[in-house]
């Protein structure tokens, strides 16, 4: 990133447009370098027949021939050209960018990064298909989707949460750095295994309800995960300022409680307990949902002995969209998620708000 050293890197430094496109195309030859160009064919050997006999008697029918002896005495001349070598081709260089010393924010690094890669075309069908089901979304959806998938995200430690920062914020050297080693580490195996998700993604046909949710928490996809956060703005959580975002329990909390909606009714108090054990634990166990009755806006929960658990063991939630994916707050902040290996593992049960409210359709 231009950087000689360490100590000249600059990691709170803001991430330029110019040295994002620097880092892009660097990535690209490193993790998918270009084919290497031709090589133009050897030249062929010279097939023409030499003679040392300084004369050689010819018979020509050529009728513009202006001798009138019918045989005419011609001296053989071979004329050797010799190809021009190639001229090698210029080494390939980073575009220039309008405003390269304008500020990166944390959406466009996302964005760039997943375009350099080749999954534009998986982030596109992601947001395609939440499209067709209805929902309403930001234009960050699709390739914020698909940078978490790839891990693009760092979850800095609860004292230092002032360090996490918004989509729209302007992205800084070090996250821009850490992203292109994971991009570095993953790429080979990673990238095939998201193109195959966003093939496989599909929502089903969603109540009105269900939309809204829905709707409300992809607005918040790529806000960061912040230790004990309910805000899409400034907060101080613990003692330690952050700019906003949300624990996995507080995104739940955001969705569902702190958002109004037209005509809810009782919806915002159905959740009372603020934290993910407690709200597991609010409904009786005769109205839970099981995996297989899952329907979307569902808030689901995740325990560690799965459905076995009790509500103590319960230590992480979710809300489920439809067709095997839910979306969360975890490590990579608000994503989308496949509900397989270890969280279906870990499934405990669900909740249904919308039916706990008396909201149908």
């Amino acid at each position: 990133m231009g950087a000689k050293s360490p100590a000249t890197f600059r990691p709170n430094g803001a991430l330029t447009n110019q040295a994002l496109a620097n880092l892009v195309f660097g990535l690209q030859q490193l993790v998918a370098p270009p084919p290497a160009p031709v090589a133009p064919p050897p030249p062929q050997p010279d097939t023409t027949q030499t003679t040392t006999d300084p004369t050689v008697t010819t018979t020509t029918t050529d009728p513009t021939q202006t001798a009138t002896d019918p045989t005419t005495t011609t001296t053989d001349t071979t004329t050797t050209v010799t190809e021009p070598a190639p001229v090698p081709s210029p080494p390939p260089t980073p575009p220039k960018v309008a405003d390269g010393v304008g500020s990166a924010t944390m959406a466009t690094l996302d964005a760039q990064l997943v375009d350099g890669l080749g999954l534009g075309a998986a982030a596109a069908e992601f947001a395609q298909k939440a499209q067709s089901a209805g929902l309403t979304f930001p234009w960050r959806f699709g390739t914020e989707v698909v940078a978490r998938l790839l891990g693009l995200r760092i979850d800095h430690p609860a004292d230092e949460d002032s360090l996490e920062l918004l989509p729209d914020d302007p992205a800084t050297r070090a996250e821009a750095a850490y992203s292109a080693a994971q991009i570095i580490h993953t790429s080979g195996w990673l990238v095939p295994v998201v193109q195959a998700a966003a093939d496989s993604f599909s929502l089903p046909q969603l109540s009105t309800w269900q939309k809204r949710i829905i709707d409300t928490a992809f607005a918040r996809i790529g806000m960061p995960y912040v230790w004990g956060g309910t805000s899409d703005g400034p907060e101080v959580d613990f003692g330690v300022p952050a700019r906003g975002g949300y624990d996995c329990s507080g995104f739940v909390w955001r969705v569902y409680k702190l958002t109004p909606y037209p005509g809810e009714g009782d919806l915002a108090s159905v959740l009372r307990g603020r934290t993910t054990y407690v709200m597991s634990g609010e409904v009786p166990r005769s109205e839970l949902i099981d995996f297989a009755h899952l329907q979307p806006a569902d808030v689901i929960f995740f325990g560690a002995h799965g459905p076995r658990s009790s509500p103590s063991q319960v230590d992480h939630m979710g809300i489920y969209v439809g067709d095997g994916w839910f979306i969360q707050s975890s490590d990579y902040g608000v994503a989308l998620a496949q509900l397989t290996g270890w969280y279906r593992q870990k499934f405990a049960w669900a909740r249904r708000p919308l039916r706990e409210a008396g909201l149908t359709g």
